[in-house]
């Protein structure tokens, strides 16, 4: 419905050069943020996870991870159903190392996970949900990777990503439509050419179906919300599979559905929906739930081999639903200092 918009076409209408990005305005670097170190991947002296300019494996900045919280919010529905897992995160990294030239352009193959052969171009890491037999965790591809029988990847259970190793954003990372795969890396340091979505479609439908809730109609709530899951229920491709892949699960996500609409399940629905965004302050102040959704969190360490979670928590009082007015805003204003002293919200300090 409306978008900051970018081009490949052109460096002045775009706002940014095509081939190279320093994050900053207006340029769009939004997907970088919740990007982690992939290009660290390293088996037998080969860097198999070349960064590259496509939505699987750009530019990393590792600035923000997914909590165990928002990652759960997804897979404690039917991940294989509904498509919005797929389509927002990066779950499997593939080795495209030859792109690299030189030398690496003469490997044809790596061994992986139980000295199992990994060829050029097939799965080296795997993000996955669970594994009944568990994972034999070490430093698998010199990400502190574990192994399971029988695979070559090696692998890293949802219930351990890290503040250093986490499934990637894959939504909002762009790259330009003439870019070919397969000669070369591209220009991964440039920002996306992608317009960037400041409101979607879906949003109106969940904005109704919190009206209808807030005025206690439970059906009309219910049926908005089954308008998006409908849609998320039919996929054409799988995006961590690289494969086209037709089938409609959309009734039965419907059917899933349940029958009393709670304020917890619309926000729920809107982190499947707007995941990475930055829609979810406003959601949750809006909402005034900030402090029951968000004071205490879990996430393993900043070590590579950490795959232990840990629960933190915060402190989020009354005052912060409200966010400070800039000093410099405050500066630029003509009345007295006691005046400005006022005129700044509740709980935060003045100069």
């Amino acid at each position: 419905m409306l978008w900051a918009d970018h081009t490949e076409k052109n460096v002045t209408y775009n706002g940014a050069d095509l081939g190279w990005g320093n994050g900053g305005a207006p340029e769009n670097f939004s997907g970088w943020m919740i990007n982690w170190n992939h290009g660290i991947m390293n088996i037998g002296g080969i860097g198999v996870v070349q960064r590259e300019a496509c939505q699987m494996v750009g530019r990393p900045w590792t600035r923000m991870a997914p909590t165990h919280e928002a990652i759960k919010v997804f897979t404690d529905g039917d991940i294989t159903k509904d498509s919005r897992f797929d389509g927002t995160f990066v779950t499997k990294y593939y080795g495209n190392w030859k792109k690299g030239g030189g030398d690496l352009a003469k490997v044809e193959s790596v061994t992986g996970a139980n000295g199992m052969t990994i060829n050029y171009g097939e799965c080296v890491l795997t993000f996955i949900p669970s594994v009944v037999d568990g994972i034999k965790y070490g430093n698998g591809a010199n990400v502190g990777a574990g192994e399971v029988a029988g695979r070559a990847d090696y692998v890293i259970d949802l219930n351990g990503i890290s503040r250093v190793k986490f499934p990637a954003l894959w939504k909002l990372i762009g790259e330009r439509s003439d870019y070919d795969h397969a000669t070369g890396l591209g220009s991964p340091n440039a920002g996306s050419t992608r317009p960037y979505n400041v409101l979607k479609f879906s949003d109106f439908y969940l904005t109704a179906a919190e009206a209808a809730f807030k005025l206690g109609d439970n059906t009309t709530a219910r049926t908005n919300i089954n308008k998006l899951r409908k849609r998320a229920g039919n996929w054409t491709y799988k995006n961590n599979e690289q494969v086209a892949y037709k089938a409609d699960f959309g009734k039965e996500l419907e059917d899933a559905t349940p029958q009393t609409i709670t304020l917890d399940y619309i926000l729920d629905e809107r982190m499947r929906e707007f995941y990475g965004d930055g829609f979810r302050w406003f959601d949750l102040v809006r909402t005034q739930t900030w402090a029951k959704r968000a004071a205490k969190y879990t996430i393993a360490g900043n070590d590579w081999t950490d795959h232990s979670p840990l629960e933190y928590k915060r402190t989020i009082e009354n005052y912060m639903y409200l966010r400070p007015i800039p000093q410099g805003q405050l500066d630029g204003m003509e009345m007295d200092a006691s005046a400005k002293k006022d005129y700044q919200n509740p709980g935060y300090p003045t100069n």
